[in-house]
């Protein structure tokens, strides 16, 4: 197996805090700048897995910092540098409590509702009729309230957050601008390499300055859903699955092995031959979202390499 970057432990010059999420660090040091470390952790239903994938940090930054420079036209963003595969350095922002959710097609989290019988989700009215993987007939934006690391992200609506004054009504007016922007954006990057965003998450935070930027991932297959174009008509008219580009399949396995993030469950057992499979796919994702060939970076010590070029950036 090739080295995976699981945890981070580093003391950089001039670091006052750290904060670690489900797959991704951040250092945050006294000049208001931020060290965003991808590791190759894997999360599924709120539930980090105990291995690794390889390559997976390195594939989600490469992807979040590219889509990221494909939409600074028009959604302004936090991000500074990339001085390594697996980081990313930006402005410190103080983050919205909350994910902007936005889905153009009856998927995943969605469907599994809309199969339960529920008709709205999020406050959002879902029409008669539909079958999963249909296309809404507009985008519909689904709200989730940040969790922090261990517990579920909850589905909340628009009048919930105002309610509660998680947003303000004048930020929240921004975020669901932002939001639709980046979507339809993404729509365009995506259908221009035969594939459909069928769903995504963007998370905005705030600068010191009290700009909203777009923070964290974007369009990556960890935070979207993707389908691939060519088969998507034919697959929804037989009634068969869809095609998928996003970590839906490592979904799949886990549920068909008895697990969902539940109480009482345990995670399934990985073995060193599914993992490599599962690296696999996330290459195949990457080729496919960016129309690039991957590169594999050096990984025969990825701690060292990270620290050692985070270290010469902030020189």
């Amino acid at each position: 197996m090739s080295n995976t970057l699981i945890k981070t432990d580093y003391n950089f010059p001039g670091q006052k805090s750290v904060y670690k999420g489900k797959v991704r660090d951040v250092y945050a040091f006294e000049d208001d700048q931020l060290v965003m470390i991808a590791s190759d952790r894997l999360s599924a239903f709120d539930v980090v897995m105990p291995k690794g994938i390889p390559y997976k940090g390195q594939i989600l930054n490469q992807i979040a910092t590219k889509m990221m420079k494909d939409t600074e036209d028009l959604v302004p963003n936090w991000l500074q540098a990339t001085p390594d595969p697996n980081v990313a350095v930006g402005e410190a922002c103080e983050s919205f409590k909350v994910e902007m959710v936005i889905r153009g097609y009856l998927s995943g989290h969605a469907a599994r509702e809309y199969k339960a019988g529920k008709r709205t989700l999020c406050g959002v009215a879902m029409p008669e009729g539909m079958k999963e993987n249909d296309r809404f007939p507009e985008p519909i934006i689904t709200p989730a309230t940040k969790a922090e690391q261990g517990d579920h992200d909850e589905d909340i609506s628009k009048e919930d957050i105002l309610k509660r004054g998680i947003v303000s009504a004048e930020d929240y007016a921004v975020l669901e601008d932002y939001t639709k922007k980046l979507f339809q954006r993404g729509t365009e990057i995506a259908e221009k390499r035969g594939l459909i965003l069928v769903d995504t998450k963007y998370e905005f935070g705030k600068t010191k300055d009290g700009k909203i930027v777009l923070i964290d991932e974007i369009h990556t297959p960890d935070s979207s859903r993707y389908f691939y174009a060519s088969t998507y008509k034919e697959l929804q008219e037989k009634g068969e699955p869809q095609k998928q580009l996003s970590k839906e399949f490592v979904r799949q396995w886990l549920i068909q092995n008895g697990f969902q993030g539940k109480e009482g469950q345990e995670v399934p057992f990985m073995s060193d031959e599914y993992i490599e499979t599962v690296s696999e796919r996330y290459i195949e994702l990457y080729e496919n979202i960016t129309g690039e060939t991957f590169e594999k970076a050096d990984v025969s010590n990825i701690e060292k390499r990270v620290e050692e070029n985070v270290k010469a950036y902030l020189k």
